[in-house]
């Protein structure tokens, strides 16, 4: 068991290392990384804002990051954080719905099935046997008291013969 356990953990390891927190998509040689949120890997190589893609007033911003934060603003501090991440812990953790679009297709999945079974039912299941119909079983249940069928623990054995009656 141990074993398997280690196992599994260095197959996790091994699946996380290799995917990582960015999909490295090389163009000609050049390595381009590309931004990617998760909860189990805080920190990723690159930043959601390129340097590149900066405007002057984030660049402006960037420089008066470089100072004393003290003389920051909170809206400030937001601005540099989402030039950093895309999302916080807490937009990571809501909820998005998806599960209403799951439930929906299973719905959808079952109603179809529910359809396609009361179709064949209806036009191509055969009809049910004769010894399914209630006259049948009556007649059968009648033959076997008849022939005395399980006497001692049967059916037989609920039927009073002297008053052709069930015993009460």
């Amino acid at each position: 068991m141990a074993l398997l356990r280690l196992t599994s953990q260095h197959i996790r390891f091994t699946a996380r290392r290799f995917a990582g927190t960015v999909a490295q998509v090389s163009r000609e040689g050049d390595p381009n990384y590309v931004y990617n949120d998760r909860l189990d890997y805080p920190a990723p190589k690159v930043k959601y804002v390129k340097d590149t893609d900066l405007s002057s007033e984030m660049k402006a911003l960037k420089e008066k990051e470089t100072g004393d934060w003290k003389n920051l603003t909170a809206e400030e501090k937001i601005q540099l954080y989402r030039l950093s991440f895309n999302k916080t812990y807490a937009e990571m953790r809501a909820p998005t719905g998806e599960t209403k679009y799951v439930i929906g297709g299973i719905l959808i999945g079952l109603a179809v099935s529910a359809l396609v079974f009361a179709f064949q039912k209806k036009f191509i299941a055969p009809d049910l046997p004769r010894s399914m119909t209630p006259e049948w079983q009556e007649e059968n249940l009648k033959y076997s008291i008849a022939i005395r069928n399980n006497p001692v623990t049967g059916i037989a054995s609920r039927w009073d013969y002297e008053k052709n009656d069930w015993k009460k």
